[in-house]
């Protein structure tokens, strides 16, 4: 290496793309270690999700006690959560709090979208291009641009003509929109529309669901957390976040370690009454493992959420439309819903069939369907996301040789570890394709990815490295093993985020499997990672 490549100084160590969960706690622990660093957000401020979300019943579905920061005790005693599942306006103040608490904002820069970032070979450094014009170099990218963040809108002629407002969720404006007396349609009730039907039904004069695939949903049964029981968890989050890190999916719950078969018929119903009834995702991660991997265990547990659904839902021929049958239950992402099934108990909610009447065209008014013309004041789309990979596609981000990440990625991604990408180097994924964080409670799995990152960056550092990459035969074997881990799970045969399916993106709408998600479980995960790291970052060259 000449002098002149290792002299080159960039303007920053690192930056870091994205100013949501991962990018706060990036920032954090960078600060910390003395990185000259910065945050670049495309938005007006921080939050990632809960800065663009601001639909109605936004909010988590992980308990809001296991998604906060760990790093911090003194954050964890001071901060109130009011909710079992907190509304995106409290968690934006949460993580408003965290950054002025630490004195992070003053290394954010906000309105600073990306457009491309380029490998500069002769330097070992990345030059990023942004929307305003500037250019900005860096030693190491990392990138925190959240899974879902790539907002995606059907193809339908005449969306340009519809005279009234309509967004996708992800754009709900900041500022109060009226609903009372209005006539809404929400396409799509994947776990945002879920979420909008279920809080919007009795508040308009006359809501239109417009389905195309209906999702198994679970009650969320959400409720107040008192202040004694706020207190009993902050003697007790020490034992919450080991739990955390012994689950497979950084939850508190845990799966029924006994066998689906091992009990009896009438021992399986009263586990799933008991979960139905409880919060969050316990019906679907504290439930028999068989149902993650077993067709018949699958379809006895699948009937049961359908009866449900059927208790539920008054009218037998909606209640039908609402139940799936091209999948069981848990093998796709689960929404958990308050208040949905009964949405379609009311006089002034319709659902429309759109595989029976499909939408023709969006006109001036509404909507065109093959049966009829609908009248609107507001329409929302409630249509997904190009999940996971997404939002790296809507850069040009290029490496070794001028390669477009895009290009590579065409067909699914390869990573190693889900962090690291052969052929561009010195770029971080630390919540990338591939990672722990995209299947898991996603905070918990953000600092076990962080740690690690930051734990990598000053192993280079220290050593004097400006270069460091993984090496092809590494990203290999980690993508063999991430595709073996779908072997096993029914998830491979969904038509769901987890595979790459939307039929809102060119080229992803065919049903083949991109395989996007980790599957061994957060507690292997960290197992493996952390083994790479004491074997001096095995399968990463370094120079």
């Amino acid at each position: 290496m000449n002098k002149q490549t290792t002299a080159a100084s960039p303007q920053y160590e690192v930056i870091i793309i994205g100013a949501g969960v991962a990018g706060i706690y990036q920032l954090y622990r960078l600060v910390e270690l003395g990185f000259h660093t910065t945050v670049l957000e495309a938005a007006g401020g921080l939050g990632g999700t809960w800065y663009r979300n601001r639909y109605p019943g936004c909010r988590f579905d992980s308990e809001s006690y296991t998604y906060g920061f760990s790093f911090s005790k003194e954050l964890l005693q001071e901060w109130d959560w009011k909710e079992r599942f907190s509304g995106q306006p409290e968690n934006l103040r949460y993580l408003n709090h965290v950054a002025d608490k630490f004195d992070l904002r003053k290394h954010m820069q906000f309105n600073s979208k990306v457009e491309s970032a380029h490998f500069d070979e002769d330097r070992n450094l990345w030059r990023l291009h942004l929307e305003d014009g500037r250019e900005l170099t860096c030693r190491f990218v990392v990138t925190g641009l959240g899974l879902l963040s790539a907002p995606t809108l059907p193809r339908i002629e005449g969306m340009e003509s519809f005279k009234g407002p309509s967004f996708h969720t992800y754009y709900w404006p900041h500022e109060p929109i009226a609903l009372a007396g209005k006539k809404v349609a929400v396409i799509g009730t994947g776990a945002t529309g879920v979420q909008v039907i279920g809080e919007i039904a009795d508040k308009v004069a006359e809501l239109t669901v417009f389905q195309r695939r209906p999702n198994w949903c679970a009650p969320l049964n959400n409720g107040p957390i008192s202040p004694s029981e706020m207190a009993a968890i902050r003697a007790r989050y020490d034992e919450i976040f080991e739990t955390c890190l012994r689950t497979p999916g950084g939850f508190e719950h845990e799966p029924d370690r006994r066998g689906f078969y091992e009990v009896t018929a009438d021992e399986r119903r009263a586990l799933w009454d008991r979960l139905y009834g409880e919060p969050g995702f316990g019906i679907w991660l504290s439930n028999f493992r068989e149902i993650f991997m077993d067709e018949a265990a699958n379809a006895e547990f699948s009937e049961y959420i359908a009866a449900k659904i059927r208790e539920r839902v008054t009218n037998p021929v909606i209640a039908e439309k609402l139940i799936p049958k091209d999948h069981g239950f848990g093998i796709q992402r689960v929404p958990l819903e308050t208040c949905y099934y009964e949405a379609y108990n009311r006089d002034n909610v319709h659902l429309v069939d759109i595989q029976e009447t499909p939408i023709e065209r969006i006109t001036p008014t509404g909507i065109r369907t093959s049966k009829r013309d609908y009248d609107f004041d507001i329409i929302v789309y409630a249509t997904g996301f190009d999940a996971i990979t997404g939002s790296y596609d809507r850069i040009d981000i290029r490496g070794v040789g001028g390669q477009r990440l895009r290009d590579k990625w065409a067909d699914g991604p390869v990573t190693f570890l889900g962090m690291q990408i052969s052929g561009f180097p010195n770029f971080i994924t630390v919540a990338g394709p591939q990672s722990g964080s995209a299947s898991t409670n996603f905070p918990r799995g953000i600092e076990v990815g962080v740690e690690w990152v930051t734990q990598l960056l000053a192993y280079t550092r220290k050593h004097g490295f400006t270069r460091m990459e993984a090496t092809p035969e590494a990203e290999a074997r980690w993508t063999q093993h991430v595709v073996k881990m779908y072997s096993t799970m029914l998830m491979r045969k969904a038509k769901g985020w987890f595979t790459g399916y939307n039929s809102n993106v060119a080229g992803h709408e065919h049903g083949k499997v991109r395989y996007l998600v980790y599957n061994g479980g957060a507690p292997k995960f960290r197992a493996t990672i952390t083994q790479v790291a004491e074997e001096n970052y095995k399968g990463i060259a370094f120079r």
